[in-house]
C-alpha cells in the first residue's frame, strides 16, 4: 500500500522533536513510511501532523501499547493495515503523557 513500508523501524521510544527540545506529548504516532515517531494532534506540538505536511508521508499508525489502527491523512480515514517492524509501541512502562519528568503539572490545560 502506498505510504506504508513494513521494514522501517521506529525512530525511538518517543516523539523525536519533543525529545530534542525538552517538550512532552500526550500520545504518539508512527509514520508508516519512514518510522518517524511524532506526537498526536492533542499534544501541544502536534509533530506527527507536521511531519506529514513537511514530508508528504500520508499514513500513520498509533504508537500506543495495544493499538494497531492506521490513519490516512490523504483520505482522512482510519483503517486496518499490515504489521510493521517491531517495536510497535512505546515501552509500556513509559508514562502517558510523557516522557517522565517533562510533563507539566497542569498538562491537561495544554491539550488541543
Amino acid at each position: 500500500m502506498e505510504g506504508i513500508r513494513t521494514d522501517q523501524p521506529p525512530t525511538g521510544p518517543g516523539c523525536v522533536e519533543c525529545l530534542a527540545d525538552g517538550g512532552w506529548w500526550f500520545h504518539l504516532r508512527r509514520c508508516a513510511e519512514c518510522g518517524h515517531i511524532g506526537c498526536c494532534d492533542t499534544s501541544p506540538s502536534q509533530h506527527a501532523t507536521r511531519h506529514w505536511r513537511e514530508t508528504g508521508h500520508p499514513v500513520i499508525q498509533s504508537y500506543e501499547p495495544g493499538e494497531t489502527w492506521f490513519w490516512s491523512y490523504a483520505t482522512d480515514e482510519a483503517f486496518a493495515g499490515p504489521a510493521l517492524t517491531e517495536p510497535t509501541s512505546h515501552p509500556s512502562v513509559q508514562p502517558v503523557p510523557g516522557p517522565a519528568g517533562a510533563v507539566p503539572a497542569d498538562w491537561m490545560s495544554h491539550l488541543h
